[in-house]
């Protein structure tokens, strides 16, 4: 995969804007949507931190809430530019994973671990089940491709959400090195070119970080495990209220310095 491909290159000198985990909860995203059109601005940076599938009832309603809303902020008059860029989450990851899963050699275990972890709520969206998935592994891999191949077509029936999960990227940073925007964390022993599975599964340490990583003024995460709401720190910011797991839905503004401005919740 290219550089370009993995990574978003946000324009500096204006605001960021992020949101934190939606995890299938478009009724909430819906309201934020409503505050942030009233603050962004026509050359400010929109970032989605991942983790709008899975957990939550509304997987397709959440998708349908995003393309609508980008197609919104490009269609407003005098907007000279504007990145929206949208970052594979943990249950982006394994969504992509289990559309390939006729590839894993252990498919059964991965299936397993996956159900328990959210995806069952973006299979049932999608007009499948954890069951049909299970099924199709006892028969084989003619079976599970054929399964995998009916999924697809499944997505695709669905105007633009095929092409949203083809734009995601692992994390995006601003073109001056101020900021770095990723899902759940980064090993900070490795630069971001090598970082594999730690944007995902990587933020134990997190908070942890207590100097400035590859030079970044700040790192901003958009999942915690713990939901334990805004954390600010020298080098880090963490934007989780426990959206999925019966908290808010939380979006943050950064100014070009990294300095948080203000935020906001549904």
């Amino acid at each position: 995969m290219s550089e370009q491909a993995r990574f978003a290159t946000l324009a500096s000198g204006f605001k960021y804007w992020a949101v934190g985990a939606i995890h299938g909860e478009a009724e909430r995203l819906g309201r934020l949507h409503q505050q942030i059109a009233g603050k962004i601005g026509p050359r400010d940076s929109l970032v989605y931190l991942g983790n709008f599938l899975g957990l939550g009832p509304a997987v397709l309603q959440t998708i349908d809430e995003l393309l609508l809303f980008r197609r919104s902020l490009i269609a407003r008059r005098g907007a000279e530019f504007q990145d929206i860029v949208y970052l594979r989450g943990a249950q982006e990851e394994m969504w992509h994973k289990l559309l390939q899963i006729h590839f894993a050699p252990n498919p059964r275990e991965v299936v397993e671990w996956m159900l328990k972890n959210g995806v069952e709520s973006t299979l049932n969206a999608y007009g499948q089940s954890g069951e049909s998935c299970q099924r199709a592994l006892m028969g084989g891999t003619i079976n599970i491709s054929k399964w995998t191949a009916a999924l697809r077509s499944r997505i695709r029936a669905y105007d633009g959400h095929d092409a949203l999960m083809a734009t995601l990227r692992r994390a995006a940073f601003s073109d001056d090195g101020t900021m770095l925007f990723v899902n759940a964390g980064i090993d900070v022993s490795r630069p971001l070119s090598e970082q594999t599975d730690s944007f995902w599964w990587g933020g134990q340490d997190f908070e942890r970080i207590g100097s400035s990583y590859s030079g970044f003024r700040r790192v901003v995460r958009g999942y915690d495990h713990r939901h334990q709401g805004l954390a600010v720190h020298a080098f880090t910011a963490t934007i989780d209220g426990g959206c999925g797991f019966g908290g808010p839905l939380i979006a943050a503004c950064f100014d070009g310095a990294g300095e948080l401005l203000e935020t906001l919740e549904a």
